[in-house]
């Protein structure tokens, strides 16, 4: 089974409109060619493929991308294996925003 990857066009403007973070694209391709054909049922199934990932409430999870260089939050909805990026940045934009709402 495959896993749905919604606004992966977030992921590339992301590397696109960003010269300085230019080097997320390749570690950014990674995750995203790993999670596509991944079959993440549960977030332990998450943990299992990525044990440094943050698994928060509500289908949240934040991946360190690049050496924890940037963040990637996504919310995961386990039983229709959908991901849905929700945000990708650096270290310090990442800490200015509130990874359960956004």
């Amino acid at each position: 089974m495959f896993m749905r990857i919604i606004a992966v066009s977030t992921l590339k403007s992301f590397w696109e409109n960003n010269a300085a973070c230019a080097d997320a694209k390749e570690p950014l391709l990674a995750w995203f060619r790993f999670a596509l054909h991944a079959d993440w049922a549960s977030p332990a199934a998450v943990k299992s493929d990525f044990r440094n990932a943050s698994v928060l409430q509500g289908g949240r999870v934040i991946f360190n991308i690049a050496g924890n260089k940037y963040r990637l939050v996504v919310k995961i909805n386990y039983p229709y294996r959908v991901i849905y990026i929700r945000f990708v940045g650096t270290h310090a934009q990442y800490d200015a925003v509130d990874s359960q709402t956004i």
